[in-house]
């Protein structure tokens, strides 16, 4: 009797586990296929970056008079 609870037991456990991986192995495979969500961010980046390179390269430093001292 005793020997049949843990048959038993040690089935019903191992079967869990096999369904646990076939799962955890179904969501990696979907989540390989889907975009990630920092990509948007760092496209978004970029493009600023680009847009603020080029207004830096048209960027003239102001030209001050100086008063003359006496």
């Amino acid at each position: 009797m005793f020997w049949t609870i843990w048959i038993i037991a040690a089935s019903v456990a191992a079967a869990g586990w096999v369904g646990y991986w076939i799962w955890n192995y179904i969501e990696d495979q979907k989540e390989k296929k889907r975009p990630k969500p920092a990509a948007k961010q760092v496209e978004q980046v970029k493009k600023s970056f680009e847009e603020y390179t080029k207004k830096m390269e048209s960027y003239q430093k102001p030209t001050y008079k100086r008063e003359q001292q006496h």
